[in-house]
């Protein structure tokens, strides 16, 4: 196990009826008036978005709302939330949805107070662990999937070029708080609760799959989500207003993403790359197009090294097979099942993807990362290419 530093000072508020909290979690926080930021109009359907605002205005509160956030974020979006925030003078941010709200939210708030453009924090040009000068965000979260509320992460697509790229930050973009209602998640549709679940099961996997040795603790914590994930994904799909499963699936995606299970350990992440070149061009849920690449790669990751991939198999979905090699592909064949009777593609085809430009999807992964990438295995373009072939 390597040396780390974990520090997660999120306090998280789980449960039924939560979110009549906003109003003096955003006041203990120092909130004077807040920049609402909401996704398609779901919040304020549902009735949630006029509970959060009525919270705040029986706390003192000022709010003004930034909405149309898109399913997978855009810079034009955050561009305007900060024009916005500056406009309206606000102190802190509520993202109130799932991670592309989350995620507009933290952009927001890294370019609030920047002189320049955000998209720097983004494409590398500044480390945002040095700019300290960012407004509070709190959060009330709608979708388990991509565990934005627990974590210093953001995913963010320039519309020129169609570049999706990520900050990662040790704290100081992690929520002060985040409202977690599983009541709130029972109106998703089955296709978003799948995909959420496959985003939270990959973020575990990405760490879990490491060459980092004896790091048994974070090895188990890692297989204990996985399996939770198995156990009671189907429950939700079954049935949606499963409170017990549904808090249960909301939790783990928290656990999966607040790094909890990937300190002391090299991780990976080379199956969220690719995939963001496969959403950013054709612009499918995120999810989904993990539940495309990610046995893609361990199928030809394999061939390199099938040590985690084995383990996987026998500890996560108790594959007893001696032969490691055997074992392993047996486990992949599992976990594409399992994600198929969620209901989720396991092929480009399936996502509606008929003839995908190989070529540009690897030309695009190398200007954004380089020609070499991977944490488990070092990987080149060339075997990329190949790993995207094997997603047809």
């Amino acid at each position: 196990m390597n040396n780390f530093v974990f520090q997660s000072p999120t306090e998280f508020v789980f449960g039924r009826g939560t979110e009549s909290q906003c109003g003096e979690l955003c006041k203990a926080y120092g909130a004077r008036k807040v920049m609402i930021v909401i996704g398609g109009g779901s919040a304020r359907k549902s009735g949630l978005l006029a509970r959060v605002t009525d919270s705040l205005n029986k706390s003192g509160i000022l709010y003004c709302l930034l909405e149309g956030v898109k399913p997978n974020p855009e810079d034009t979006k955050v561009y305007e939330g900060i024009e916005l925030a500056r406009k309206e003078n606000v102190n802190f941010l509520l993202p109130v949805g799932g991670g592309s709200a989350i995620d507009t939210a933290k952009a927001i708030s890294a370019g609030f107070n920047y002189n320049g453009d955000f998209w720097d924090f983004y494409c590398g040009k500044k480390n945002l662990d040095n700019f300290t000068n960012v407004l509070p965000i709190g959060v009330v979260l709608t979708i388990p999937a991509a565990g934005s509320e627990a974590s210093g992460n953001s995913v963010i697509t320039k519309t020129d070029g169609m570049l999706k790229l990520s900050f990662r930050t040790k704290s100081v973009m992690r929520p002060k708080f985040a409202i977690m209602n599983p009541e709130l998640t029972m109106t998703l549709p089955p296709y978003q609760t799948a995909a959420g679940i496959v985003d939270m099961m990959v973020h575990t996997m990405e760490r879990y799959f490491s060459p980092t040795p004896d790091c048994e603790a974070t090895d188990r914590m890692c297989e204990a989500v996985l399996i939770s994930c198995v156990n009671e994904g189907p429950k939700v799909i079954a049935d949606p207003n499963n409170y017990e499963a549904r808090a249960n699936i909301m939790w783990l995606g928290t656990m999966a993403h607040n790094g909890i299970c990937g300190v002391g350990r090299v991780e990976d992440w080379l199956s969220h790359h690719m995939e963001h070149e496969i959403s950013a061009i054709y612009g499918v849920t995120h999810g989904a197009g993990l539940a495309v690449v990610v046995p893609a790669w361990m199928t030809y990751v394999m061939k390199k090294d099938a040590t985690k991939i084995t383990q996987f198999a026998r500890r996560v979905f108790g594959v007893d097979n001696k032969d490691d090699i055997a074992a392993a592909k047996e486990g992949i064949k599992r976990l594409k099942a399992f994600w198929k009777s969620l209901g989720m593609p396991i092929s480009m085809k399936e996502l509606g993807i008929e003839n995908p430009d190989i070529n540009a999807l690897v030309e695009k992964l190398r200007g954004n990362k380089g020609e070499v990438v991977g944490g488990y295995v070092s990987l080149t373009m060339k075997d990329c290419k190949e790993i995207y072939k094997l997603c047809k």
